[in-house]
Parts: C-alpha cells; structure tokens; sequence
C-alpha cells in the first residue's frame, strides 16, 4: 500500500530531485508550502487505504499473482514460459483499462541448465544438492571427478594457490549480508580458475538453509579458462568444511549439462496512466517479470511486479489523474544483470529530464518496513512529509539507498530513486 502513494505523490518531487530534473515556474517554492499541498492529499490518502484494505480491491494482487504463477511457472530468460508470461501481462494490462500498454523488444541471454548432479565418493558417498549457476559451461559428458579443496575466502585461496591445481574449489564463504557476500557467487569461478581449478561449488548465499541450495548469475572474465561452477547448500558446505579441518580428503563427482545459446528476442512490458498537465514528465515504477527457472518467481519478482502494476489499478479504479505520467515498466531479464532494464536506459536516456523519479519492488512482499530512498536532501524531507500519510498502516519510515538492478542506471545519473522495502 505505501507503494501506490508514492507513486501518485511523486509528482511533488521534481523542484528537489536531481541534477537533471527541469522545475517548472508554477511549482511551490518553499517547503512550507510543500507541506500543505501534501496534507490536503489526506482524504486522497484515506480514500487509497480504504480501497485497498476494505474495498474491492482488498487480496487482489495477491490472487492475480497467484493465477499468474500457477498458470505460468518459472521464468526464464530466453524460455518459451517467460515468453508466455509477457504475452499474458500484456493482455491483463489492456483488459485493466491502463493506456499506452505496449512492448518495447530488447535481446536477452538464454541459458539453460540441463541434467545435473554432484556426489561425494570420498570419505563416503553422500548426494551433494546443488544448483548450477547462470551462464556455467557444462563439464565434460562424463563429468568431472576431482579431489575438494575447501576455503572460505578469495584471500585463503590465493594463499593455497598451489593446492588448488586440479582440484574443485568449494567455497565455505560465512555470510554477512547479500550485497557483500554474492561476489562469492558471482566471481567464485573465475578466482578459482585463476589458479588451475576444474570446477567451483559455492555455499549458497543465504542467511539461514533447509539443505537448499540457490541459484543465481555468475560471471566469466576474457582470458580466464571457464570453468563449471554450481552452489551448494550451507549444511553440505560446512560438512566439507569439517572433514577437510579433520586432515580428511574428499573426492567429489560433478556432472553438468549446461547450454548457451545464441540470445534471444524478449520485451519490456509498459503501460501508463498519461498526466493530466505535464504527461511527459514520468514518474517510473516497476518490477521484473523474469525468474530462475527452479521456483515460481512469485517473490522474485512475481510480487514486486504485481504492486507496481497494482499501483496504477488503484489510481485508475478511483478516477485519479496525476499531473504527470505515471509509468509501469515489467523488466525482462532482470535476474542476468538487468539486461531488459539497460537497454530500455539506452533508448530513453536521452529524455532523461523528464524522469522525476524511478521506482523498483524486488525485495520480496513481506510486511512493509518503509522505503529506500536515494536523492538530495530537499526531496528526501519531502518523501518524509508524503510518509506521515501512511500513519494509519504504521508504515512511514524512510531509509538510506534506493539500489536496485533495474533503476541503477537512472539514478547514477542523477535520478532520485526509491526502493520498497
């Protein structure tokens, strides 16, 4: 619910917001009276909260959420499903009644992970769960069977350089936080084929494990040999662990069917609500519509899309015209580095003074704690001010960084962004 006041209150901003946003002469010119343009949005506001938590509007994204992943699945970059998945939200934005809904093309990785497995043969033979990681190389058709060296950071393996020759390198990296540990992920297999790895399994990149193993993207540098790289669970990393403190040695079995293809066509998804005075000045919320191919995508980021897309249903269902546009992107291969998200910057840049604000949900739809926020001062008290309407859902806090795959390149230059949290 925060979501969709920030999106229809944003259009307060763009006196404040960043080093590229025009203001136009008509807007307050003091914060004072900022403050008071915002309380008189308090029966708007109350109008919004009534919608969503006691009026028809009340589940809805969550059951459209549901039917869409029960009826689409996983969404893969470069897959027949997520192909699938861009053609039914097209629809459902047209059959909501949003304008200008319409598919931007852009080019996408395809990848898939094809038969895999993993298997302790020495001290004894224990199935290892694993997951290959996005744009691995396949081992050899009959796999790759090699002694385990285990270490718990890229340091250790530098300093063991010489007995990682030939051997599989298992990352037992301890996890301090997401952004700072995912370069175990991203880079494992590159530092290990820096000193003549075969392969690398990497500790799976999680706070807490019920033996399950996660995936995600990794990446090859030019000139480094590339070497098949998988995550594995946290208990099977630290049993490892143990047994290799012990002086133990272990062999592991890994076979990987990874494929690359060439890449293939894929869209954005767009849709608005135009301005009723500025219509092209943006106010840009969003979510990706791609996902692993291992779960449903409906936290990531069924969820995120689904509020934003919720966002502008409620706008629309209660006959509000903001002054300026509203615009929903649905990004396609988010989960490859923001591929869909670059391209649609690098055809929009150059209109980039008429984007006041970038938003993303991708954080998971759990209970709201606030908002991330990444701008000047100035707009930051104002996104505090337009908060205090939240009140009565106890949610109003307002906090450091809005980063996000899909806005980064937005607000790196200079675009104010925000991230729900």
């Amino acid at each position: 619910m925060k979501y969709i006041f920030l999106v229809f209150f944003m259009n307060l901003l763009p006196q404040y917001a960043g080093k590229c946003l025009r203001r136009d002469d008509s807007y307050p010119k003091t914060f004072e009276d900022i403050k008071n343009e915002i309380a008189g949005y308090t029966d708007i506001a109350k109008a919004i909260i009534d919608l969503v938590v006691h009026g028809k509007a009340q589940n809805r994204s969550y059951e459209r959420l549901a039917a869409f992943a029960d009826t689409i699945g996983p969404r893969l970059s470069g897959s027949k499903n997520l192909d699938a998945a861009i053609k039914y939200m097209f629809s459902a934005l047209q059959e909501d009644g949003l304008e200008n809904v319409h598919l931007e093309p852009v080019k996408i990785p395809h990848w898939e992970r094809g038969e895999e497995f993993a298997m302790m043969l020495e001290p004894r033979n224990h199935s290892i769960a694993m997951l290959g990681l996005g744009s691995s190389v396949a081992t050899p058709p009959e796999g790759i069977t090699a002694e385990v060296i285990v270490v718990t950071s890229f340091d250790e393996l530098h300093k063991r350089a010489q007995e990682a020759k030939g051997k599989i390198v298992v990352y037992n990296e301890p996890f301090v936080n997401y952004g700072e540990t995912v370069r175990y992920r991203s880079q494992g297999a590159v530092e290990a084929a820096k000193v003549g790895a075969v392969a690398s399994l990497i500790r799976s990149i999680a706070s807490f494990s019920i033996h399950s193993p996660h995936t995600g993207w990794q990446d090859y540098e030019p000139d480094v040999p590339r070497i098949p790289t998988a995550c594995i669970s946290v208990e099977d990393a630290e049993m490892m662990s143990r047994m290799s403190s012990r002086g133990t040695k272990i062999v592991v079995h890994l076979k990987m069917g990874a494929k690359t293809y060439p890449d293939a066509p894929s869209f954005n998804t767009v849709a608005e609500i135009v301005g009723s005075k500025y219509p092209e000045q943006i106010v840009l919320v969003s979510g990706h519509l791609d996902s692993w191919d291992v779960g449903q995508g409906a936290m990531d980021d069924g969820g995120g899309a689904f509020i934003s897309w919720e966002a502008l249903s409620l706008i629309k269902d209660l006959g509000l015209r903001p002054k300026r546009t509203l615009r929903l992107v649905l990004w396609t291969a988010e989960e490859q580095g923001g591929i869909g998200a670059k391209q649609y910057y690098q055809l929009h840049k150059e209109n980039i003074s008429n984007f006041d604000i970038v938003m993303e949900s991708d954080e998971g739809t759990f209970k709201p704690s606030g908002l991330g926020f990444t701008g000047n001062a100035k707009a930051r008290d104002i996104v505090k001010e337009i908060m205090t309407l939240l009140q009565p859902t106890n949610v109003t806090d307002v906090y450091d960084n809005a980063d996000g795959t899909d806005i980064d390149y937005w607000m790196r230059d200079g675009v104010p962004g925000k991230r729900v949290l």
